[in-house]
């Protein structure tokens, strides 16, 4: 696992995708070899099904799959859970939707040995890369066109979709903040989507504000939203007219049609935090065949582009873009950034969250 921190560079042909990936199609069983055992719990569909046919017969037969963690709102998986189950007939039942990755972990241990244990998660790195023991390996179809820095090797945890962060805001009220040191101004309201020292999202919202140059620094983050909270200015997401959140998030609201027609989303020049969201199969997943069809639909074309309409950047944006396979329009309709993205590495997030822990309650409280 290699995740480097502050290198990725992002082509304008794929609208700053966060690596350049292998672009090799993908790989399929040819029809003159013999078809292997089926094994529901194999680490590739070659080896465990030899066709797709055999997979989905595999997954109808189970007749379910349980997720954990997946909001409909949340980078359009409402749609696509209920295009997965439509498609292939499969009963989705999705579990604690609004938990954060390590609650994900925790329900999975509070029901493991029971039918309704979850078969996949979706995590942030950290998450995924501490508790690799407990996933199953498997490759899926489209597995050269994950950047490498974006999946174990072995196929326990791998890349779907990913984000920026960004600064959403009321355009009748605020003029396009051109930094987030700009948000520190009279008369803005300021929130983040949660609180930093539990929640992934809020936490990457601070450190996106912290860089400076390219480089992280966590006090300085927690530096501004001080400041913020001593002017008056940080607020709850529902008073606020800016909001720091992934762009995804930020877009959706855009694109609501709820009386959001004024809300507009930036992503500040040359202070562009970046980040994957991981899958992975349970070890133990009750559902091992259907586990495996769900994360072979996430990386197809077809799921990748639900993600791409839900504002999200696709894994395998820039091989799918290559081939003709991306969705033209969605593509055109995500944020714009510019500048080297940041993806900060394991020891640097442990670092940040140790500083964000220990002075956020006192300096912002």
């Amino acid at each position: 696992m290699t995740i480097r921190a502050c290198a990725v560079t992002i082509s304008s042909a794929a609208l700053l995708l966060f690596a350049v990936s292998a672009c090799s199609k993908p790989t399929s069983s040819s029809s003159d070899k013999p078809l292997p055992p089926l094994n529901p719990r194999a680490d590739s569909l070659e080896s465990g099904f030899g066709t797709m046919d055999r997979l989905v017969d595999a997954a109808k037969k189970e007749g379910a799959l349980t997720v954990v963690g997946l909001p409909g709102g949340w980078v359009g998986y409402k749609e696509i859970i209920a295009r997965f189950s439509d498609k292939y007939g499969i009963k989705v039942t999705s579990i604690v939707p609004e938990a954060s990755s390590k609650q994900e972990i925790d329900t999975a241990a509070r029901l493991k040995g029971t039918t309704q244990a979850p078969d996949v998660f979706d995590l942030s790195l950290e998450v995924a890369v501490a508790n690799a023991k407990l996933f199953a390996p498997y490759r899926v179809t489209g597995w050269a066109d994950i950047p490498d820095e974006a999946k174990e090797q072995r196929g326990r945890w791998f890349a779907a979709y990913g984000g920026c962060m960004s600064i959403g805001y009321d355009s009748k009220k605020v003029p396009a903040p051109a930094s987030y040191g700009a948000l520190v101004r009279p008369g803005t309201i300021v929130a983040l989507p949660g609180d930093p020292r539990t929640m992934a999202s809020a936490f990457s919202a601070v450190m996106a504000a912290s860089l400076g140059h390219g480089l992280p620094d966590a006090a300085r983050g927690v530096d501004l939203f001080a400041r913020l909270k001593k002017g008056g200015m940080l607020g709850r997401p529902d008073q606020a007219s800016a909001v720091v959140d992934w762009d995804f998030m930020n877009a959706a609201r855009t694109a609501s049609g709820r009386g959001e027609s004024a809300w507009r989303v930036t992503i500040p020049k040359n202070e562009v935090l970046a980040s994957y969201y991981m899958q992975a199969i349970s070890a133990d997943a009750p559902h091992p065949a259907a586990a495996r069809l769900w994360e072979e639909f996430l990386l197809s074309d077809e799921g990748q582009n639900l993600f791409l309409k839900a504002h999200a950047r696709p894994a395998r944006m820039e091989a799918m873009e290559m081939r003709d396979a991306l969705d033209g329009d969605a593509a055109a309709r995500l944020p714009k950034a510019s500048g080297e993205p940041v993806i900060l590495s394991i020891p640097e997030q442990d670092k940040a969250k140790s500083y964000v822990a220990e002075h956020w309650a006192k300096m912002v409280g």
